[in-house]
């Protein structure tokens, strides 16, 4: 397993060991003992989230307000995203900083997005499956949403003419936070 440094304290991205012959292949997605290790994560997840999306859908970029915070250990099985990650943490050096990343079924690249973070991805194929492990449970009167497209951020999502569901067409401005 290979872990890669962001430049954003805190988030990685996981490059799992693949196990590959002419059945197919092999990885380990998850191992308790190894992230603990590795110093990626020590805590427990508590819910497995998987979304499937068109080209050109946007999700995101959400977020839960402590004590119902989550972290996210999000992967693509198959298809693929742009997935971005943006620093809320007031105290950070990088905040209001993001982070963006292609993951795909072929790369089986992993995110760890500890809380503290927005998140959301623009899917950049036909039927993506996205699958992302939580920290904590979804609390719907703790979660947000900022706006995917506020200039303050200039995010490149990759994508032209997204498709947005109404509650991310009326995210809050970052500088409204």
């Amino acid at each position: 397993m290979n872990i890669i440094s962001t430049g954003i304290e805190g988030l990685l991205v996981i490059e799992p060991s693949i196990f590959e012959d002419e059945r197919g292949y092999f990885y380990e997605s998850y191992n308790k003992e190894r992230f603990d290790s590795l110093g990626i994560f020590s805590g427990s997840f508590v819910q497995d989230n998987q979304s499937k999306s068109n080209k050109g859908v946007l999700r995101g970029l959400h977020f839960q307000n402590a004590p119902f915070a989550q972290g996210k250990l999000v992967r693509v099985i198959s298809g693929s995203v742009l997935d971005v990650a943006v620093d809320l943490r007031k105290d950070s050096k990088t905040y209001g900083k993001h982070f963006s990343i292609k993951l795909t079924g072929d790369n089986k690249k992993m995110f760890w997005v500890p809380e503290g973070f927005a998140h959301g991805f623009s899917t950049l194929e036909d039927d993506t499956i996205f699958s992302y492990k939580c920290t904590n449970y979804y609390h719907k009167k703790s979660e947000g949403c900022i706006l995917w497209n506020d200039s303050d951020l200039g995010i490149d999502w990759g994508v032209s003419n997204p498709i947005v569901s109404e509650k991310d067409k009326n995210g809050i401005k970052f500088s409204d936070l």
